[in-house]
């Protein structure tokens, strides 16, 4: 069977959240599969504890890359100039994925072949069986993504692409953005080649160690912004606007990597 999946898994001192994401993606039904981890300058044991985890699973390919440069953006960067498959997943380090989250995606790609580039995730903070979450989901992928489907609405956490268009279109480069939101920005560029697809099923449970880092958010005002502008100027709304405003900010993603504010407590 054809190797048509990499996972490009990014993380910065992460040993206490690791092991559950990484034993989430190598429970995936698809296979074969490639993981993609890199290194974004950690000082703790992360990569031990990846590398101990993957001794026993020979039926998933395991790359090891190392990006000193601080922030996301620069290790995705180098993870996606690994990637030949046909579909990539970006997946944050504190995430779980369910078995199936691989598996639904490639039918989504296949079904939709001539206009999906790229496959969105719901990302819960409750298990998916609650019924706030259901309702979520379903009101989600069947309304609102929908009716604003030139909009992203999920998080880099719940990305899979096809890696072609994603390579298009620059991939991730601090050269295309630097700054906050770079999920929301790719898309952007991704929507020049096509739209994306949401299912209710299609959902990873996140980490909320984040929802205190209120600095590090885009204002009301620019969430606003971002939903009312029409597809043909958001990229007047990225770069000329938002850009000049995180710039002031200060929301580069290297200053966030110094700062880890919702680790500080701030």
């Amino acid at each position: 069977m054809a190797l048509r999946w990499s996972v490009i898994i990014p993380y910065y001192n992460e040993a206490d959240f690791l092991p559950k994401t990484v034993a989430s993606l190598v429970a995936q039904t698809v296979r074969p599969l490639q993981l993609i981890f890199v290194d974004n300058a950690s000082t703790d044991n992360s990569t031990a504890i990846i590398q101990s985890m993957m001794i026993d699973h020979h039926d998933i390919e395991a790359i090891y890359l190392h990006e000193p440069q601080p922030g996301q953006i620069s290790a995705m960067q180098t993870g996606l100039a690994h990637v030949t498959t046909e579909f990539v997943a970006t997946c944050d380090a504190d995430t779980f994925y369910p078995p199936h989250y691989l598996k639904l995606s490639t039918a989504i790609f296949d079904a939709t072949v001539e206009t999906t580039v790229a496959v969105m995730a719901f990302g819960l903070n409750q298990g998916p069986e609650r019924m706030r979450e259901i309702f979520h989901r379903y009101i989600y992928a069947y309304v609102i993504c929908p009716l604003l489907k030139y909009q992203c609405h999920t998080g880099g956490y719940g990305q899979t692409f096809r890696t072609s268009v994603l390579k298009t279109v620059g991939g991730y480069s601090t050269q295309h953005w630097r700054y906050i939101l770079s999920d929301h920005e790719i898309m952007n560029r991704m929507f020049r080649f096509g739209e994306s697809a949401y299912h209710p099923d299609l959902w990873c449970i996140t980490s909320n160690r984040r929802t205190a880092s209120v600095q590090t958010r885009w204002s009301l005002v620019e969430r606003i912004l971002y939903h009312v502008t029409p597809h043909a100027l958001k990229d007047w709304f990225f770069y000329s606007y938002l850009e000049k405003r995180f710039a002031a900010r200060q929301l580069d993603i290297t200053n966030l990597r110094l700062e880890r504010a919702w680790e500080s407590g701030h």
